[in-house]
């Protein structure tokens, strides 16, 4: 032990200052991992909002054809189902091609009555060409579709688009006319009673026509909660709401059970009867003059629907396909929707890679357009 502690001496005579040199280093390599970090969540956030070239070029390609059709041609069939009470009938609002393609092919291979089902497919301006000219091309089987512009709907005042764009948020995903026409269902849809509302990231894997059984016990609203701390979903009210304020502190519960959109199920009656489009209206007014919430759809939701929501069994959703590797295989394949939240989205190359099968299986990859566009698995 002395021969090695006079070697050890005689080899590092100033201890303190190589202790200082490796400190130095340490925190040189701690910032540039951080410095990496940062630019590779950039470079996924700039991936995510990203229109992949195949998708522009099958875009085109659609619009192209659309623009030739006469008038007549562009009318899809059965439009008399579209406000009987006898159907099921869902809602999604996208400006992506084959995100509606799916969430309509795979809600009627999973139907056990097809031809009972109407969906309400909303979207812009620009993509009503494209989304409108793939259903033509492509009919749900013995589904009802009908595709609708938001501009048509000319009772969507010029306030509800300038006070979107005010909100404070360089995300497209929370300023987009297209979230927050949620909140409009009601208006949009007023000859209709129920509707399922889809998010246009979700594959339906089972029949959902249960949904149309369940017990709202007069509340406006149904779906899957994200409350549970032991759950990876866990969001908490206080995390996304300023209680610091006195409008959040008097009126909201912190501790209130926080619930998912992706697939929610409505009473638009009850809906009518509470006049909740008006409440949103304010709230969302309000949420421009004081910080009240982050900026994103859902908390708005929490608190439009709050105390009006009923709890859904956690296997009817199934979510975090769009940001969390780890969920469990099992929980994915018993729930009747699964929902690519976040920013990876399974037709983006960022997708995470053993959960694109689910969506892609109901993509028609042998399709001449998607050939044409150097679409592919």
């Amino acid at each position: 032990m002395e021969v090695l502690l006079a070697k050890a001496n005689h080899a590092f005579t100033d201890c303190f200052k190589i202790a200082e040199t490796l400190r130095a280093m340490a925190n040189d390599t701690e910032e540039q991992v951080q410095v990496e970090k940062n630019e590779e969540s950039y470079l996924i956030q700039l991936a995510g909002r990203t229109t992949p070239k195949g998708l522009h070029c099958l875009s085109i390609r659609l619009t192209t054809e659309y623009l030739l059709l006469q008038p007549e041609e562009r009318q899809f069939p059965n439009q008399h189902k579209l406000q009987d009470l006898d159907f099921y009938h869902y809602a999604v609002f996208s400006d992506e091609i084959l995100a509606c393609a799916v969430v309509v092919n795979s809600t009627t291979a999973s139907a056990k009555e097809p031809e009972k089902i109407v969906f309400h497919v909303v979207t812009d301006s620009l993509n009503l060409p494209a989304i409108s000219m793939w259903f033509l091309l492509n009919p749900p089987g013995k589904a009802t579709i009908d595709v609708q512009s938001i501009e048509n709907f000319e009772w969507l005042s010029t306030e509800y688009s300038s006070a979107l764009k005010e909100q404070n948020s360089n995300d497209p995903r929370y300023t987009s006319a297209l979230s927050h026409l949620r909140f409009y269902l009601a208006d949009i849809f007023p000859a209709l009673d129920k509707i399922v509302l889809f998010d246009h990231d979700v594959v339906v894997q089972r029949d959902l026509t249960g949904l149309w059984s369940v017990n709202l016990n007069g509340k406006v609203h149904a779906a899957v909660e994200t409350c549970h701390e032991s759950e990876a979903s866990f969001h908490s009210m206080h995390l996304f709401m300023n209680f610091l304020d006195q409008f959040s502190a008097k009126r909201l519960n912190a501790s209130v059970c926080t619930w998912a959109f992706g697939m929610n199920f409505f009473n638009l009656q009850e809906w009518r009867r509470q006049n909740l489009t008006n409440l949103y209206r304010d709230y969302l007014q309000l949420g421009l003059k004081w910080p009240l919430w982050k900026t994103e759809s859902l908390p708005l939701g929490w608190i439009t629907f709050y105390n009006q929501t009923v709890a859904l069994e956690k296997s009817w959703h199934a979510f975090g396909l769009g940001h969390n590797s780890g969920l469990s295989q099992g929980d994915i394949e018993h729930a009747a929707v699964i929902h690519y939240d976040g920013i990876m989205k399974p037709w983006l190359e960022i997708g995470i890679a053993e959960y694109k099968g689910y969506w892609s299986k109901h993509v028609q990859y042998d399709h001449p357009y998607l050939q044409e566009c150097n679409i592919h698995e």
